[in-house]
C-alpha cells in the first residue's frame, strides 16, 4: 500500500513535535516536507535523519510556507497538517483553503494524539494569546510549589532555531548555559527569568527524550507553553491565561480557544492595567463557554528598577518581540511603565529602524511607537542595536523580561521594566492549582 504523503505547516516547534509523536514511527505515512512561517530564517533547513528516524532516512526538507501550493503539486501531497499556533481562526481557514484548492486535504491533530504522558504530575500553563503573561504565572507556581517541598522542573515550549541535532534535548540551569548555547534573544526571554527565579529549564526538539530527562530531576513538572499552543504533556492541571488588553481574542484565535475550553482554571491577567469593561467582557466570554470553571482575576505588577530614568525623561521603549509581532499587541510593558512612571515623551523608533527591524515594522504595521526586541539572528541583533543607537532619547526603557544590555549595546542610560504576578494574587492561583491536582 502506498504511504500517505503529508506536508506539515509549522514554525520550528509544534511541527517537529507532531512529527515525532504522530508520524515518525508510522509506516503508513511519509512526511515529504515541513514548511516554516512566523519566525524569520528558519526555512531552507532540513530535519535531520538522526531525528527523522529510519522511515525518513534522508531527513525532511523545510521550505517557506509561501510555496504551499507549489509544494502540494510537486510533492504530490495527500494531506496538509497545520502544526503551529497563535493564528486567527480566519487565517487557519485561509490556509485550509489554499491546501484544498491545490488538491490536498487539510487536518488538525487532536491534542490527545500529540500529548505525552508523564509518570509525574504535570501543571500546564497555557494562554489565549502570545504575551498574556503565562510565564510569570508559571514562575509563581514553580516557586510556591518549591516552598511546599516539591522538586519542580520547568519544561518550555520548543524554540529550536539553530542546529536541530544539538538542540534535541536542552537543559538550562545557569545564565552561563544560555551563553554557551548561543540562544536567540527570544529563547533568552523565555529561559532567563525562570533560571533567575531558581528553576531548571528543559527544552529542545524531541520531547519524549526531554520528558525522560526532566523526570529524573523532579517530582512535579510545570509546562510553560509557547504562544497560545496546547501542552505537549498531558496535564493534571490545565491553566489558561486570558489577556483583557485583547478582549475577545480568547474566542477568535487558534489554539487559544482550545486552551480556554479545556482548562481546569482560567486566569484573567493584567486586570490592573486593562480597562474594567475589557476585563468584564473577557469574564463574560469565559463564563459563557465554560460555565462553572474557576476564574482568577490577577494583576501583573509592573515595576521599574530606576524610576528616575523615566520620570520627566524622553524615553525609547523596547518590548518583547513575539508579543508585538505575531502576538498582535501594539505595545508592551514598557509603554505601561512609561505612562505609570511619568515619562515626558516617548521617542518613536519606527522612522529610525534599519535593516531587518525596518522589515519587521513593514510586516507588522500594527506595532506602535515601541521597538520590538527581535533577535533571531546575528544580523537582526546588529540591526536592533543600530536602531537603538539612532534614537535621540534620555534613556532606554527595557520591557523585555531579560537583561537586554547583556545582548546588545544600549548606548544610553537604561532601566529594566519587570512584571510579575502580584504577590497578593499568587495564593489564589496556587490554591486552585493544588485543589485541582489533589482532586485528580
Amino acid at each position: 500500500m502506498a504511504r500517505a504523503r503529508i506536508l506539515i505547516l509549522g514554525a520550528a516547534g509544534r511541527d517537529f513535535h507532531d512529527f515525532n509523536v504522530a508520524y515518525r514511527e508510522d509506516p503508513s505515512v511519509e512526511v515529504v516536507a515541513f514548511t516554516a512561517a512566523q519566525i524569520p530564517g528558519i526555512d531552507a533547513r532540513r530535519y535531520p535523519p538522526e531525528l527523522a528516524g529510519p522511515l525518513h532516512p534522508d531527513g525532511i526538507p523545510i521550505h517557506s510556507e509561501a510555496r504551499l501550493e507549489e509544494l502540494v503539486r510537486d510533492l504530490r501531497v495527500d494531506d496538509v497538517v497545520l502544526s503551529y499556533s497563535d493564528l486567527p481562526h480566519a487565517e487557519v481557514m485561509h490556509k485550509a483553503s489554499r491546501a484544498l484548492a491545490a488538491g490536498a486535504g487539510f487536518r488538525l491533530l487532536s491534542p490527545r494524539r500529540t500529548m505525552l504522558r508523564s509518570r509525574l504530575p504535570v501543571v500546564a500553563v497555557t494562554a489565549a494569546r502570545t504575551g498574556a503573561g503565562k510565564s510569570q504565572i508559571a514562575r509563581a507556581l514553580a516557586g510556591a510549589l518549591r516552598e511546599r517541598g516539591r522538586r519542580v522542573v520547568v519544561v518550555r515550549h520548543p524554540m529550536p532555531y539553530g542546529d536541530l541535532r544539538a538542540e534535541r534535548v536542552q537543559r538550562f540551569a545557569t545564565l552561563a548555559d544560555l551563553d554557551h548555547e548561543h540562544v536567540t534573544v527570544e529563547e533568552r526571554e523565555e529561559y532567563e527569568p525562570h533560571i533567575a527565579s531558581g528553576s531548571v529549564v528543559f527544552a529542545g526538539v524531541d520531547y519524549a527524550a526531554i520528558l525522560a530527562a526532566a523526570e529524573q530531576e523532579a517530582d512535579l513538572l510545570v509546562w510553560d507553553g509557547g504562544n497560545n499552543d496546547v501542552p505537549f504533556f498531558a496535564p493534571d492541571v490545565w491553566i489558561a491565561v486570558a489577556d483583557p488588553h485583547r478582549a475577545g481574542h480568547e474566542l477568535t484565535h487558534h489554539p487559544g480557544e482550545v486552551n480556554l475550553r479545556a482548562a481546569h482554571v482560567v486566569v484573567i491577567n493584567k486586570v490592573d492595567s486593562a480597562p474594567p469593561e475589557a476585563v468584564a467582557a473577557v469574564r463574560a466570554n469565559v463564563e459563557r463557554v465554560r460555565p462553572g470553571v474557576p476564574i482568577v482575576l490577577a494583576r501583573s505588577t509592573v515595576t521599574v528598577d530606576d524610576p528616575s530614568l523615566v520620570r520627566g525623561k524622553r524615553v525609547l521603549l523596547v518590548d518583547d518581540g513575539p508579543t508585538l509581532t505575531h502576538g498582535g499587541m501594539p505595545y508592551g510593558a514598557a509603554k505601561v511603565a512609561a505612562d505609570r512612571f511619568g515619562a515626558a515623551a516617548v521617542v518613536d523608533p519606527r522612522p529610525l529602524a534599519v535593516g531587518l527591524i525596518a522589515e519587521t515594522y513593514a510586516k507588522h504595521p500594527h506595532i506602535g511607537a515601541v521597538l520590538p526586541a527581535v533577535g533571531y539572528s546575528a544580523r537582526e541583533i546588529a540591526d536592533l542595536e543600530a536602531t537603538i543607537a539612532r534614537a535621540d532619547c534620555d534613556a532606554v526603557l527595557v520591557g523585555t523580561p531579560i537583561d537586554l544590555g547583556h545582548v546588545v549595546r544600549l548606548h544610553r542610560p537604561a532601566t529594566r521594566v519587570r512584571y510579575e504576578l502580584d504577590p497578593d494574587d499568587a495564593p489564589a492561583v496556587v490554591a486552585l492549582t493544588l485543589r485541582v491536582l489533589e482532586a485528580r
